[in-house]
């Protein structure tokens, strides 16, 4: 069988991790984020889906 190819999302960090519970901080930094303004691209999974929603009030996110 061929493989679907996966789409690909760019998540951009947008608020800092001061004051944040640890949940929020894991996913964050499950999602590759390191820093303020720090850009990635992942792909477009259900676990990755979940980790946004959790941190969607602190993240940018591009199709």
């Amino acid at each position: 069988m061929v493989k679907k190819e996966l789409k690909k999302i760019n998540v951009k960090q947008t608020r800092s991790l001061i004051g944040c519970t640890k949940k929020q901080i894991s996913c964050i930094k499950g999602l590759g984020l390191r820093k303020i303004n720090h850009t990635v691209t992942i792909k477009d999974t259900p676990e990755n889906r979940g980790m946004i929603k959790v941190v969607n009030h602190m993240v940018e996110i591009n199709i």
